[in-house]
């Protein structure tokens, strides 16, 4: 069984795995934790660290290097909401965190600053979560440390509490990323188990226990009770052929097994491969990271992988008619490009030309908002493209004015076969004065709100729907199309193909920039035109069929 096929397996217990802490509570008389609210300060939440089951039951599958550690943790939160407030000024000032306390009515009491230096990205809690397991005889075999995002996959654990959360559902792993809200409400838990599937645990089968416990600096900082599940592991041996399990870890009291991880390429792009449209990971909890595995991953038809409901989002019925325009105060969206990102010398990969080196990278474009970038395509019979209109909302929701703004085309290729926005983002590769156009390229994109970037600006939808591509932008015999990119949200695409990435065969060393261009044609109508423009600096060297790539860091962002 290839790994691909053993990551299938895991996706496909995703469900069960996010549905596991509910099922659980829901048949006992009482949760771990739960309980009437706890009498306190206004405004305190009350943290503790509990063990959905007593044993877990993980595969370990032929030809793979080790077990993946999903011990089914969580953080219980009473008495008031956990929120935390994540943000930088620029990408020259270091993440700073801050606690929001509420009040009843929810609105912001009081704010706590984390000590500096706490945490470093917007990634969660770094180190938060210490695991110690041992064999049969007592000895320890195997310790991590693992960082806890607050918005990873959770549930409720007492039917009075809210019905559903208002916080985002992951923490964001995009070096750009510039502000971030995390946060568990008020009688719900949030999966706390971290499990990081470049780095498998090396243990044979057997019987293992494993301790769970806090770091002592979150204990003090968050008044969390030094509570210290401890949590019977048994790790079977599973043949490719089948025999000991579908792929799924399990327990005596509940189906506990979260899949993640990142998209395999020769490379290291950013995760998935997103320029043939699978959508990065970020925009996930841990739990569902591996959406470059598969081509469709997320909610839709026939298939979900739990993580949310994802609608597609309905065009009008019919092309617009009267005079096109725009109201001078109707709020727009404000297009931002990000610098480029994992960078790496390719052979092409799919469709690769024997003897050619390309430049691959990653590109996002992001809204800044105040409003959403909403945009209708409308197909005429027998017809390639769809005209589409770009649309305008005052604040009650009300449409108020449209512009043209392109076209769409259908995109045939494996992995795409869907419709395309022709004018969004284009690339070029300029030399080291940034004079001369090296080489170019233009992307088509379909929008899906793939990477949040900033969920403190004004208007930010926490929880934008058209996060999986598969619910955004159509089918080959659609005949109107809308995409959607939200306020705080991102799109990234990997240029990892051919006529995508840079062909730098023959060109010299030396250093180079990388352009990235939103709304290119300024068919789009934007807050500012201002911020479309991000450059990120490389380096090519080696030889031919041996050629290097050096990044340098961008300001304090060292992520190549």
């Amino acid at each position: 069984m290839t790994s691909q096929q053993h990551r299938s397996r895991l996706q496909r217990s995703a469900f069960a795995a996010g549905a596991a802490l509910t099922v659980f509570f829901a048949g006992t008389g009482a949760a771990p934790g739960a309980g009437a609210a706890p009498a306190g300060t206004a405004g305190e939440p009350k943290l503790k660290l509990i063990a959905a089951s007593n044993s877990v039951t993980l595969d370990r599958w032929e030809g793979e290097p080790g077990v993946y550690l999903d011990l089914g943790t969580y953080v219980t939160v009473d008495g008031a909401p956990f929120e935390l407030k994540v943000t930088r000024k620029s990408y020259k000032d270091p993440v700073v965190a801050k606690q929001i306390f509420r009040n009843g009515s929810g609105t912001s009491t009081r704010t706590r600053t984390l000590p500096a230096g706490m945490v470093k990205d917007f990634s969660g809690l770094p180190g938060f979560l210490r695991v110690s397991i041992k064999n049969a005889a007592g000895t320890e075999v195997a310790k991590s440390k693992g960082t806890f995002c607050p918005n990873n996959a959770s549930g409720r654990i007492r039917p009075d509490a809210p019905a559903t959360s208002k916080y985002p559902e992951s923490c964001s792993t995009n070096p750009f990323t510039l502000g971030s809200v995390w946060g568990v409400e008020k009688g719900w838990a949030s999966n706390s188990s971290t499990v990081d599937y470049d780095k498998p645990v090396d243990l044979p089968a057997g019987e293992y226990t494993a301790k769970v416990s806090v770091a002592k600096k979150y204990r003090d900082l968050f008044g969390i009770p030094n509570d210290q599940p401890t949590i019977k592991v048994t790790v079977r041996q599973v043949s490719n052929g089948g025999g000991g399990g579908q792929g799924m870890a399990s327990s005596s009291q509940s189906s506990a097994h979260h899949s993640g991880g990142h998209g395999a390429h020769s490379a290291p792009h950013h995760y998935g491969p997103r320029g043939a449209d699978a959508p990065t990971p970020p925009a996930l909890s841990h739990a569902l990271e591996d959406r470059g595995m598969a081509h469709h991953l997320g909610d839709g038809p026939g298939h979900t992988d739990g993580s949310r409901i994802a609608p597609a989002l309905k065009p009008h019925t019919q092309r617009p008619t009267g005079r096109a325009g725009v109201p001078a105060n109707v709020p727009k969206p404000d297009l931002r490009s990000l610098p480029a990102w994992g960078i790496a010398i390719t052979d092409g990969e799919d469709g690769d030309v024997p003897g050619k080196d390309y430049l691959a990278f990653s590109a996002n474009v992001w809204n800044a908002g105040p409003a959403p970038l909403v945009v209708d395509g409308f197909r005429s019979p027998g017809k390639e493209l769809m005209d589409s209109y770009q649309y305008f909302y005052d604040a009650n929701g009300k449409q108020v004015g449209y512009t043209p703004s392109g076209t769409m085309e259908w995109d045939p290729r494996e992995g795409h076969e869907h419709w395309h926005f022709t004018d969004f983002a284009s690339y070029r590769l300029l030399s080291a004065d940034q004079s001369t156009q090296v080489r170019s390229g233009k992307e088509a994109f379909c929008l899906a709100n793939t990477d949040a970037i900033d969920y403190t600006v004004k208007n930010a939808n926490w929880h934008p729907y058209n996060t999986d591509l598969s619910t955004a932008c159509g089918e080959q015999n659609s005949i109107s199309v809308r995409e959607v990119l939200d306020v705080g949200s991102g799109d990234t695409y990997t240029q990892y193909r051919p006529g995508q990435s840079f062909d730098i065969t023959g060109l010299p060393n030396g250093t180079y920039y990388i352009q990235v261009i939103a709304n290119p044609e300024k068919r789009l109508q934007e807050t500012s035109l201002s911020n479309n423009v991000s450059l990120r600096k490389v380096v090519l060297g080696g030889t031919p069929d041996a050629r290097t790539v050096t990044v340098p860091p961008y300001d304090l962002i060292n992520t190549p």
